[in-house]
């Protein structure tokens, strides 16, 4: 724009017309930056290595939910020394979670039980949680992201969950994991239906056990806790807070495929023991579907029990290096005839 062509005979006119257009320019200049960072809606996660996150449940001795608890109700031991507590979020507090679907192709056959269980346990959710599918076979895909908005998680679950083939179950973990990531402060949980027979996993037990004799002596040949894509998998939860909810299905019961060679009795073996560490070692539950129309009631128990959990993050004031070593967790109740149930621990990393 040339100034002068737009006000020939005015001086003052010329001065004022620039600062107008150097007004506009800098005006511009900060739409543009605000328009490059996150919106006010995105959270952002911020990482402290000492920060420790905890998801806990609190019974009574007859098994019933305690969900009236305050901040003044738990103290945190860590390495038995005690926690200062820095946030406190009660059990009404919405969470972020991500669903997983086994698509391999040892679940086609009962396809539409699997998705009608799924859309059962989203309707048992808090409103306000916000969900994202991931369904995982010979690949990982995202069916949707998070969203409270239940019709686009239906049509996910629906519509777009489907595959064949492999088991990838430890990078679809992977990929949920970091997808939380995103989701800043919230809570945050996993729930996964799966057999847990991840193909890359049991291609290694298979080859560990190749000359063992027996099942007992296959078994014991195959250290499950090692595998090193576990123990990425819980080194993320771990720094997240997340709490992993496994439900297994019936195709990896190995009763259901007797007699087994000894290579496939360590397979079925370490996949259920990895399954089980996922959910201790997170705070979550292990659970075994027997039978397919249990499935449904069983997404719902997951869903309960998300309603009574309270969130805890304390400040570790624990003067040991973060070596790779394990710190002890406890957590205690004030309130008389109750158990509280959370993660026992984490390697710090």
């Amino acid at each position: 724009m040339i100034l002068s062509s737009l006000f020939p005979n005015s001086t003052r006119s010329r001065r004022l017309a620039f600062v107008a257009v150097l007004a506009l320019c800098l005006f511009g200049t900060g739409v543009a930056a605000r328009a490059q960072q996150p919106d006010q809606d995105d959270p952002v996660e911020t990482v402290n290595t000492n920060l420790v996150l905890l998801n806990v449940g609190v019974a009574d001795r007859r098994g019933r939910a305690v969900t009236d608890l305050t901040r003044g109700d738990f103290t945190v031991f860590e390495d038995g020394v005690k926690q200062s507590i820095v946030n406190f979020e009660p059990v009404a507090t919405p969470f972020s979670l991500v669903l997983m679907l086994d698509m391999s192709g040892s679940t086609r056959n009962f396809r539409p039980t699997i998705k009608q269980s799924a859309l059962r346990f989203i309707d048992a959710l808090h409103p306000d949680d916000r969900v994202s599918v991931i369904a995982f076979s010979n690949q990982v895909k995202t069916l949707a992201n998070f969203t409270a908005d239940r019709r686009k998680i239906a049509f996910a679950i629906t519509e777009l969950a489907d595959g064949r083939g492999d088991t990838h179950l430890y990078p679809a973990l992977r990929q949920a994991l970091q997808q939380l990531s995103k989701e800043g402060k919230r809570r945050k949980a996993i729930v996964v239906l799966t057999d847990g027979l991840d193909t890359e996993l049991s291609a290694l037990d298979r080859k560990t056990t190749a000359q063992a004799a027996t099942g007992e002596e296959a078994v014991a040949a195959v250290k499950p806790d090692e595998a090193s894509p576990l123990r990425a998998v819980l080194d993320a939860a771990d720094r997240q807070g997340v709490t992993i909810y496994p439900l297994a299905l019936p195709s990896g019961d190995p009763k259901r495929l007797l007699p087994l060679t000894p290579p496939q009795a360590a397979v079925y073996a370490a996949a259920r023991a990895r399954m089980n560490t996922l959910a201790n070692r997170t705070g979550g539950r292990l659970h075994e579907i027997n039978r397919l129309e249990d499935m449904g009631r069983l997404y719902a128990e997951v869903a309960a029990d998300m309603r009574t959990l309270y969130s805890i993050a304390y400040q570790s004031s624990n003067p040991r290096p973060r070596d790779g070593s394990w710190r002890a967790i406890n957590v205690e109740v004030t309130r008389a005839d109750t158990i509280a149930r959370s993660r026992p621990g984490y390697y710090a990393r």
